[in-house]
């Protein structure tokens, strides 16, 4: 995205009608399940670091795009300016390579829990600041759907700061601190890569989802030699196979098909609703995370998902009443 865009510069998505709102949805939940499985991933593989998690990843979707993108190289490559290839390079960095190392990192030393829960406080983030572009909801519209998302995200943090114990309060605290910062990153990218689409025509969503593709993986190539100074391990090769699995794994489902669905989703929805549509990703965290567990949630957990899921159901309520339309100066 550019610099400083002004309020004015920058439009919500169009308004796609009762269809492609419900298509919109469909899409954002798509992506939700799909994106919730990056949260198992680094407890698949924990004896790797999130630095090895986040190249191995990418790698392979980088290898993946590159497949994908080979036949039309040339005729993208001309359709993209300058100034649009730097927004790629900046995009891949805050919601792929820092977003993915900050996550890994805080599900491995504060669990997927309370993981899920800063990452659930999203949708508050994208949807204060959305509310700012020209034709977006109205903030005051949005109280209820915010409050009970917040309610929800603080259930869920209670419930697993409450069973952290004295020992682990160090550790806790470092994941809370990565997540914050994962946070704060993919804030950036879903606010920046939203605006990026709804100004860019000469490129669908799905080529810019591999183009992105590309560039993370040129980035994951750039921290090889940093992984290889820190060591790489000593693993067998069983670890090596699981590892390679994860990573094409999520790779695949995670940043491919998941990525195309949220783009589509983003030129389909208005910026405010897109925002919400991340509390999916949350909610199948959370579900992943009991069947990893092999455990029903608990009374406070369950009051957390109604929180989410009503959440979003108001939220979809404001959008689709009318806006009041003011009398001409």
């Amino acid at each position: 995205m550019d610099a400083s865009p002004t309020p004015a510069a920058v439009r919500s998505a169009p308004a796609a009608g009762h269809a492609g709102t419900w298509t919109g949805i469909a899409c954002g939940m798509g992506a939700g399940a799909l994106w919730g499985l990056v949260f198992l991933a680094p407890e698949l593989a924990r004896e790797f670091s999130p630095l090895q998690l986040t190249i191995g990843r990418y790698l392979c979707y980088g290898l993946v795009a590159a497949a994908l993108v080979a036949p039309r190289w040339r005729a993208l490559f001309g359709r993209l300016p300058r100034r649009q290839w730097r927004n790629l390079a900046w995009l891949a960095l805050a919601g792929n390579t820092v977003y993915y190392l900050l996550l890994s990192a805080a599900v491995q030393n504060g669990g997927i829990a309370m993981t899920s829960l800063v990452i659930g406080f999203l949708p508050v983030a994208v949807t204060v600041i959305g509310s700012r572009d020209h034709g977006a909801v109205p903030l005051r519209r949005l109280w209820p759907s915010l409050l009970l998302c917040a309610g929800g995200a603080l259930c869920i943090g209670w419930e697993a700061l409450a069973g952290a114990g004295a020992g682990l309060a160090g550790r806790q605290l470092f994941g809370l601190a990565c997540a914050i910062g994962a946070l704060a990153s993919w804030t950036a990218y879903a606010i920046g890569n939203a605006r990026c689409l709804v100004r860019l025509e000469q490129v669908s969503a799905h080529d810019w989802n591999l183009l992105t593709g590309l560039v993370t993986g040129a980035q994951s190539l750039l921290l090889v030699p940093l992984a290889l100074v820190l060591g790489a391990g000593d693993h067998d090769a069983a670890a090596w196979m699981r590892f390679g699995a994860v990573s094409a794994g999520v790779a695949v489902f995670a940043s491919i098909a998941g990525n195309a669905l949220w783009n589509r989703m983003s030129r389909l929805l208005p910026l405010t609703l897109v925002g919400q549509m991340i509390l999916f990703e949350t909610l199948f965290a959370l579900v992943y995370a009991f069947l990893w567990e092999r455990r029903l949630p608990t009374a406070l957990e369950v009051v957390a998902l109604a929180c989410v899921v009503l959440g979003v159901l108001s939220c979809m309520a404001a959008h689709r009443r009318p806006l009041a339309i003011e009398p001409a100066a």
